[in-house]
């Protein structure tokens, strides 16, 4: 029988995230793993990009989707990843001009993986 976190993680592969090299940087440990993707759908970067795009603030943009990138990439949520690649490199250009549709993308992303975790 199929447990949560087994679930949980097809889920996560249906959807294109790399949960076995997530799972190899975690040791195999599926709940911390679980516990950390809970974390990262409230974190406070994704905020803090979203003010940053809307008032221009190149620096704070860059940093909180800096933060994000390398968050998302650890965590194999390599939809999410692909998606804030799109934001940091203008960002890191000195661009933050065109960035929202992105961000809002990122957004959905977001609700999509809140959606995934709520499986009981």
């Amino acid at each position: 029988m199929e447990t949560v976190i087994d679930i949980l993680l097809q889920n996560l592969k249906n959807w294109g995230c790399d949960v076995d090299g997530a799972l190899n940087r975690f040791l195999g440990e599926t709940e911390l793993y679980q516990q950390c993707l809970n974390t990262i759908t409230e974190d406070k970067a994704f905020d803090e990009l979203g003010k940053a795009l809307d008032t221009g603030d190149v620096k704070a943009g860059f940093e909180a989707a800096h933060t994000l990138k390398g968050v998302l990439a650890n965590l194999g949520l390599t939809p999410m990843y692909e998606v804030v690649v799109e934001i940091v490199e203008p960002l890191r250009a000195g661009n933050a001009n065109g960035l929202q549709p992105y961000y809002t993308k990122l957004m959905v992303e977001r609700d999509y993986l809140k959606r995934l975790l709520e499986v009981k």
